[in-house]
């Protein structure tokens, strides 16, 4: 297992680096001069091309990525252009919005998901089996976009029981410690603050879990409808043990694997599109960053935010091979 974890560790140095190829000859393709951008467009040409001097723009694209990675191999994601400040001080507050937010959803996806694909497969061709599916075609249909506004006009206008948007209460803000707000809270002692930041979490994170936790419950029913025809199935059932048992600690146990899979790549693509969450519920996250960078062609913000979405991509797919060999013994690393 070491020896297989330390070799997908090293293997990920060459996909990261093709990657930032990739990334820096696309960004540097965009239409658009930063510093025209940045200036604003009563820039005068002079202003223009000092500022450009000045950013190391003017210099052929293949110098600035070797500078680039000569930084990054120091751990320095650079400078932001629009902000002028170090990305290593100002990104993590932005990541840290994303993961809470992701983890929150995919919480609730799993837990949902999983639980209704286990129940429909236990009464298939049932009424709870046809609604369960139904919604969770639903569920996979439906724009996220289209569902935050809803939740917002429903619950913030009409009823008035969540916060429209934001993470915190802008009258009485969270003193970053970690920058994840539920932690931060539980650290000052501040539980009226916790239920805050679990208010202002409730609909970006239902809205986010929905094509997920329907994905994970059809995925979940399909596997299990098969694993529960098999015999040793029956003869778990044969032997007087409870259908709960069967369904949850024999059934569950040998239907898990596709299911993490899903899981897996849902949480890595969570990560890296909840732009659209983001916008509606006015969330400063990782997406709202990157975009606003797009934006302004910040092109240090985005390589580094694409970067690090890459890396926790590709970090998550290695975390989930690693699940499998502890769900499943038959499951060996060791070759």
């Amino acid at each position: 297992m070491f020896t297989y974890t330390v070799r997908r560790i090293l293997s990920l140095v060459p996909v990261l680096f093709g990657m930032t190829l990739v990334v820096f000859a696309i960004i540097h393709a965009i239409p658009g001069d930063p510093a025209q951008v940045i200036l604003g467009q009563r820039a005068t040409k002079e202003a223009i091309e000092t500022f450009t001097r000045e950013l190391g723009l003017d210099r052929p694209w293949y110098i600035q990525y070797v500078d680039y990675l000569k930084a990054l191999f120091q751990g320095d994601l650079g400078t932001s252009l629009r902000t002028n400040a170090e990305i290593n001080d100002e990104i993590w507050q932005y990541l840290a919005a994303t993961a809470e937010l992701t983890a929150v959803a995919m919480l609730i996806a799993v837990i949902v998901g999983v639980n209704a694909g286990i129940i429909s497969a236990w009464f298939s061709n049932s009424w709870f089996d046809y609604v369960a599916m139904v919604l969770a075609l639903i569920g996979v249909s439906m724009p996220i976009f289209w569902l935050g506004l809803m939740e917002q006009w429903a619950f913030s206008i009409e009823l008035g029981w969540l916060p429209t948007t934001g993470r915190e209460d802008v009258r009485d803000p969270v003193t970053a410690i970690t920058n994840i707000y539920l932690i931060d809270t539980l650290l000052q002692g501040r539980p009226d603050q916790f239920i805050t930041v679990i208010k202002h979490l409730i609909m970006p994170s239902v809205a986010l879990a929905t094509i997920p936790m329907a994905i994970i419950a059809r995925m979940t029913r399909s596997t299990m409808l098969e694993v529960m025809k098999s015999d040793y199935i029956r003869t778990a059932r044969a032997k007087g043990l409870r259908m709960f048992w069967v369904v949850y600690k024999h059934s569950l146990k040998n239907a898990i694997i596709p299911v993490l899979t899903i899981i897996g790549l849902q949480t890595g693509l969570l990560l890296g599109g909840a732009i659209l969450t983001e916008t509606i519920f006015g969330w400063p996250g990782l997406g709202r960053y990157v975009y606003d960078a797009i934006s302004f062609r910040d092109y240090p913000v985005i390589q580094s935010g694409i970067l690090i979405i890459a890396a926790i991509f590709v970090l998550i797919n290695l975390i989930v091979d690693l699940l499998y060999a502890l769900v499943d013994p038959r499951i060996k690393y060791s070759k």
